[in-house]
């Protein structure tokens, strides 16, 4: 597969789109952040947490997402060109490096910090294999996802993992991505996330 996203048919696989749209990173990002808030001492306190996490890193580069579609920086919010890849991620960690800075300003609980860097360090690690092979960032944020919230709620959440395999199924479906690319993605995000989670709570 190309660098580029390979055109797709005339009639795409519309459960794949909606799986690739529905459970994009973003989506993701604010289930786990939600999902490891809610479970703190005090729940609400928690939510509030999370909030600032989401801000960081699903709002804030979602919004720089479509202001790069606007100006034509990349045709989707996916972002199918590895090469542009190169320069979202960085601006992406950013965003999410200053959220870290805030929540340790203000003394966030340990487990809300550690998602975030959790989520920092799942980023260095998909950053320089994208400078040569477009590794799957869906499959690589959902896998950590998982791993977090099996390491706050208990192991079985492991029960829903199969979920990242219907998310690598959609993106290789659309030909956004080959098998490779998602399972090497998938397992870069639930050891990274997890073992990064699993240090900073222990």
């Amino acid at each position: 597969m190309s660098d580029t996203t390979a055109a797709r048919p005339r009639e795409e696989n519309r459960a794949a789109r909606l799986i690739t749209d529905g459970m994009e990173p973003r989506n993701v990002i604010v289930a786990v952040s939600l999902g490891v808030g809610l479970a703190q001492h005090n729940p609400a306190t928690g939510a509030l947490w999370a909030l600032e996490a989401i801000v960081f890193a699903a709002v804030l580069p979602m919004a720089f997402i479509k202001y790069g579609m606007r100006k034509g920086m990349w045709a989707d919010r996916h972002i199918g060109q590895r090469q542009r890849r190169l320069i979202l991620i960085p601006v992406i960690m950013a965003l999410v490096a200053t959220g870290i800075g805030g929540m340790l300003w203000l003394n966030a609980p340990a487990d809300m910090i550690a998602l975030v860097v959790a989520m920092l360090a799942t980023l260095a690690v998909l950053l320089p294999v994208t400078a040569f092979w477009k590794i799957s960032v869906h499959t690589a944020v959902a896998g950590g996802a998982l791993a977090m919230l099996a390491l706050t709620w208990g192991p079985l959440i492991w029960l829903a993992y199969p979920l990242v395999a219907v998310i690598a199924w959609s993106r290789v479906t659309l030909r956004d991505h080959t098998l490779a690319q998602t399972l090497a993605g998938a397992a870069a995000g639930t050891a990274t996330a997890g073992l990064v989670f699993w240090a900073l709570t222990a």
